[in-house]
């Protein structure tokens, strides 16, 4: 359940047929090869999405569902933590982990990619990635933010071979009168590059991933088990993957243009968005006919 949306968002309609953004995203991978998804959800809305889902994607993809819960007690923990939301994106991950046997993609159910993202991505998961080289997509700036106000991104500082060397995460990025990208912390504005790389949450991983990450997340608990509102987001894990070499993580940058919902008045915006696509022939007006 989306807090600042109202409602879940993630089978909310925006496309002409009431098109989730997600259908977007499960066409676009199909389109690139990919030939498994796997719903990370609560389990009390496995229904919901299975009504939703099953019926159009049936014969086209395999479909699986994974539940992201409090239980602690398949990580060792034998503890109950009382929480309102779940333990984080990394988290989320780990959930999969007794369910997904291959190289897979992690993406948000509530952010429009883009083709070419999943294209580049499937071609990196079937030709480079190893249990010590993940990926991750890296958007321009530019193309992700919204022109009604700042918004919070993972900034990747990259290296000369196209890899990440840290995500720093900007609360309070936005466009200048100018055109121009910046960004304000507690020492004041900072001006960006309009093609600076960030992450929207678009991974690439083997299913080594889980046991790397299993112990990180063991002790993120036992160091937040008094603090309700942190979370184990996939950015820590890599960050912490890349310091101690166990991992690097190639940048593949893409020109497509990002777009979600956070708030209730972005529907229209995003509503507008795949109207166009659909206008252009990037997608049919009947996503799944």
């Amino acid at each position: 359940m989306a807090s600042r949306y109202g409602s879940m968002k993630q089978v909310d309609g925006f496309g002409p047929n009431g098109e989730t953004i997600i259908d977007y995203s499960i066409y676009d991978a199909i389109k690139a090869g990919f030939g498994k998804v796997t719903f990370i959800i609560r389990e009390e809305f496995a229904d919901s999405f299975k009504a939703i889902f099953e019926p159009k994607l049936a014969g086209r993809v395999e479909t699986d569902y994974v539940f992201q819960s409090f239980d602690l007690k398949p990580f060792g923990i034998d503890k109950e933590i009382e929480r309102a939301k779940p333990w984080g994106t990394a988290h989320a991950v780990l959930a999969a982990r007794n369910q997904v046997n291959e190289p897979f993609c992690v993406i948000n159910a509530d952010d429009y990619y883009g083709y070419e993202a999943f294209e580049k991505m499937a071609q990196f998961l079937t030709t480079e990635v190893r249990d010590d080289l993940y990926s991750l997509v890296g958007y321009q700036i530019d193309r992700t933010l919204s022109d009604y106000g700042s918004v919070s991104r993972g900034v990747c500082e990259v290296d000369e071979n196209g890899n990440m060397v840290e995500i720093n995460e900007r609360t309070e990025v936005y466009f200048k009168e100018d055109g121009s990208v910046a960004y304000k912390d507690a020492t004041g504005e900072h001006s960006l590059p309009n093609d600076t790389r960030v992450s929207m949450n678009f991974w690439g991983f083997t299913p080594a991933i889980f046991k790397q990450s299993e112990q990180m997340f063991v002790d993120f608990v036992a160091a937040n088990e008094n603090n309700p509102k942190a979370e184990f987001f996939i950015p820590l894990a890599a960050d912490k993957l890349i310091k101690d070499g166990t991992a690097a993580f190639k940048v593949i940058p893409t020109g497509s243009k990002w777009f979600g919902v956070t708030y209730k008045e972005d529907k229209p915006i995003v509503q507008k968005s795949i109207s166009e696509l659909v206008a252009n022939g990037v997608y049919p007006e009947k996503l799944w006919d």
